[in-house]
């Protein structure tokens, strides 16, 4: 899917798309304090209801391990992108991956298909989360539209100095 045939250029885009269909909900009202108490940095969340889980900013991938993806921007800001709480226990069963670590996309762009009947039956929450990791460090102003979003909508920006 990315990087056959021509190659793609990494945007400076601003703009922060939803990555997954649901309820875009502040970071304080995730149910695990590594999230909601911004120990890994500042963000948003969703509470999802669709299974395809779209790129949530334009980047570089960074990392790609199934539960969590890892984005570096062409301004350097770093996000993360962390599909439910404690699924890294899972060992991946849930996830299908559709982009991998060196990959350019684009925001929302499709980069996994999440089946999220396997996390709640192992009794985990689904809550999907950005973290910009880097953000206090460089300068972060970020901006959300909380509520009912369609996956790749664009529901915010995020700017730093």
């Amino acid at each position: 899917m990315f990087g056959r045939g021509k190659k793609k250029e990494l945007q400076d885009d601003k703009a922060l798309y939803n990555p997954v269909l649901g309820e875009v909900i502040a970071i304080s009202e995730v149910k695990d304090p590594v999230f909601s108490k911004k120990m890994m940095g500042d963000g948003f969340a969703i509470e999802p209801t669709g299974s395809k889980i779209f790129a949530p900013v334009a980047s570089k991938i960074t990392i790609a391990q199934g539960h969590a993806f890892g984005f570096t921007r062409a301004d350097g800001l770093e996000v993360l992108l962390h599909i439910g709480i404690d699924t890294v226990s899972l060992n991946g069963a849930p996830f299908k991956l559709k982009a991998k670590v060196g990959d350019i996309v684009n925001g929302g762009d499709e980069i996994a298909t999440v089946d999220f009947a396997q996390i709640k039956a192992a009794g985990l929450e689904k809550t999907t989360m950005i973290i910009f990791t880097n953000g206090a460090e460089k300068g972060l102003d970020f901006s959300v539209n909380y509520g009912s979003a369609q996956a790749t909508e664009k529901i915010g920006v995020a700017t730093i100095d």
